[in-house]
C-alpha cells in the first residue's frame, strides 16, 4: 500500500461544488498545491501545525486565495481526508483483494486503509479532528468523504448494479465501524489487532440476509 498521496492527477481538475463552475486548470493546479503543503504540515505536526497563513506561503497563494478555497482549516482538512481516500480508491482499483467472500473483500480494503493511514499518524488525526470538528458549514465536503468511503466498500463487494437497501445499510453500520476504530486507535483506546477484528466483524453484516 502506497503512502498517502499529495496531489491529484495534473490533467483533472477535481469536480466542483454542486453549484459553482468547474475549476480551470490553473485553479486545479493552486487547489492541490494548497492540497500537498496541507499534507505535508499535518504529517509533520498534526492538527495544531496545519496554521492557514503557514499554509498560504508554503503554497505559494495569497491567504485571501487561500480562503476562497477553502474557508477554515476544517474544511481544507476535510478535502486533505477527500483526496487521501480517492487516491487510496484508485490504488485499490488498479490492486483489488482477491478473496472469494464479499465480506473478506470489504475487511480487507478497510484494513489496508486504515495500515495507509497508520502510516502518517498525525495526518490521520489531524484528518479525523477535523472531521469531528465539522459543523453544517462543511456538510457538503464531509458528504464527499463518506460518499468516497462508502464507494471503497461497495467497489470491494464487487456491486455491478445499485445496491439493495440491507446493502445500504450494512455499508453505513461498516463506515461508521471504521470511523469509530480509527478514532479509537488514534486516542490510544484501540490495538491494531482490536480494529482489525472490530473490521472483521462489521464487514460480516454484508453475510446477513
Amino acid at each position: 500500500m502506497p503512502p498517502p498521496t499529495t496531489s491529484t492527477s495534473p490533467t483533472t481538475p477535481p469536480p466542483a461544488q454542486p453549484g459553482e463552475p468547474p475549476l480551470t486548470a490553473r485553479q486545479a493546479e493552486r487547489r492541490r498545491r494548497i492540497l500537498r503543503a496541507a499534507t505535508a504540515l499535518a504529517a509533520r505536526g498534526g492538527y495544531e501545525a496545519v496554521q492557514m497563513r503557514e499554509v498560504a506561503e508554503t503554497a505559494q497563494v495569497a491567504l485571501g486565495t487561500l480562503y476562497r478555497y477553502f474557508p477554515s482549516k476544517v474544511h481544507l482538512l476535510v478535502a486533505v481526508m477527500l483526496e487521501q481516500l480517492q487516491g487510496l480508491q484508485e490504488h485499490i482499483r488498479r490492486h483489488p483483494p482477491t478473496d472469494l467472500e464479499p465480506a473478506l473483500r470489504v475487511a480487507d480494503t478497510l484494513t489496508r486503509a486504515f495500515h495507509a493511514l497508520q502510516r502518517e499518524p498525525l495526518l490521520a488525526e489531524a484528518m479525523v479532528r477535523a472531521l469531528s470538528f465539522a459543523d453544517r458549514s462543511v456538510g457538503a465536503e464531509v458528504d464527499q468523504v463518506s460518499t468516497a468511503t462508502g464507494q471503497l466498500i461497495l467497489d470491494a463487494i464487487g456491486q455491478s448494479g445499485p445496491p439493495s437497501e440491507s446493502q445500504r445499510a450494512a455499508v453505513r453500520v461498516i463506515e461508521h465501524t471504521w470511523h469509530s476504530a480509527l478514532v479509537a486507535w488514534l486516542s490510544g483506546r484501540a490495538s491494531i489487532a482490536e480494529v482489525r477484528a472490530d473490521l472483521h466483524t462489521a464487514a460480516r453484516l454484508l453475510t446477513l440476509p
